[in-house]
């Protein structure tokens, strides 16, 4: 029977509806004063908070991922896939935290799937930094068929794998290599994140090293970069690609933590500006070119980030996407079976699971 892991249990492809597949549920207020106290850094020695703050602070990332999943319905939007990697954006050091996923999904009615993944080197636990490959691709494979961490919510997604900005380190090597060894024991398909687009040739160059089905592979955030002759390049390895930061116009250039002795005073940090114009003209552009059966959509939303985008994701929430950015695809030429091809049929192909 043809099925989708969900933090739930199975569910039929078919029930799916409409899915946004690749987001952040567990990271949507903008800091821990949201949230009933600060949550233990995935490389801190900082004391992790007590128990009363630890409910606290579940209970109100709960009730505001609820809250911010409330429009979907209306959009056709049914499923929401859950790509926070061990240690940052939502997901904690362990994968414990996975569990709140499964109160979202019954309180919100929406189908919710987790993946697994390790992020940037500067953001990854310290356990994932001294396992070796074979070690991190087992730990890949038993999310997958026991549990994430040491929770019973099984992985229905291998990622969001990330690589950095503009080179690929030994350690995101090797969780790169991992995950691919993991997708071809499972037979899952995998994601990926490009910092701002970059190496994702090299990305896949990896991965088909490794032996992966590139048609179940994903390169993330291509939406990052502007080069369209890029996107193309891309696409034709034979992997699918996502436009997955829609609504992310403007964007604090981080890709390493601040450190904990930054001076007073001025400092010097990057920001970037996307327009979703010319997202969705991208967009129609590869559609009219005969890609869209392999491009998917998403916002990759995070509170943090909210405050710099108060007229899309700030005024709009998750229902952006389905929404105004909907109309601005139209505007452009891509028609509703375009956008039902790219918000349900193509990530439902990659989801899919087969069992007898």
């Amino acid at each position: 029977m043809a099925h989708v892991q969900t933090v739930l249990g199975p569910v039929a492809t078919s029930e799916l509806g409409g899915i946004m597949h690749h987001e952040h549920l567990l990271s949507l207020t903008p800091g821990p004063w949201l949230s009933g106290g600060p949550p233990a850094r995935a490389r801190s020695d900082a004391p992790t908070p007590d128990g009363a703050d630890m409910r606290a602070r579940d209970e109100a990332q709960v009730e505001v991922a609820v809250a911010a999943l409330g429009g979907l319905a209306e959009l056709g939007i049914g499923t929401v896939v859950d790509l926070s990697p061990y240690g940052v954006v939502g997901r904690d050091t362990h994968g414990g935290n996975v569990a709140l996923l499964q109160e979202i999904s019954r309180r919100s009615g929406v189908h919710v799937v987790a993946g697994t993944a390790v992020y940037l080197e500067p953001y990854s636990p310290d356990w994932a930094i001294e396992a070796t490959l074979d070690e991190m691709a087992e730990r890949f494979v038993a999310d997958v068929i026991d549990g994430i961490g040491d929770t019973t919510v099984k992985a229905g997604i291998l990622g969001e794998q990330a690589t950095g900005l503009g080179v690929i380190t030994a350690h995101e090597e090797k969780c790169l290599r991992a995950a691919a060894r993991a997708q071809r024991e499972t037979g899952l398909a995998l994601i990926t994140h490009t910092t701002h687009g970059t190496m994702a040739l090299e990305q896949v160059e990896i991965l088909a090293e490794e032996g992966a089905d590139l048609s179940r592979v994903v390169i993330g955030h291509m939406d990052t970069q502007a080069d369209a002759g890029y996107d193309r390049a891309v696409l034709d390895t034979g992997v699918n690609i996502a436009f997955d930061t829609i609504g992310k116009q403007f964007w604090d250039f981080v890709v390493e933590p601040l450190p904990d002795d930054l001076p007073e005073g001025e400092f010097t940090k990057q920001a970037y500006f996307r327009s979703d114009h010319s997202r969705a003209r991208r967009i129609a552009a590869l559609v009219a070119d005969g890609y869209r059966d392999r491009l998917l959509l998403a916002q990759d939303m995070t509170g943090v980030e909210v405050y710099l985008n108060s007229t899309t994701h700030g005024e709009w929430g998750y229902s952006y996407l389905g929404a105004a950015f909907a109309d601005l695809l139209r505007q452009h030429g891509v028609t509703d079976a375009d956008m039902t091809t790219m918000l349900q049929h193509n990530p439902a192909r990659l989801l899919t699971q087969m069992s007898g």
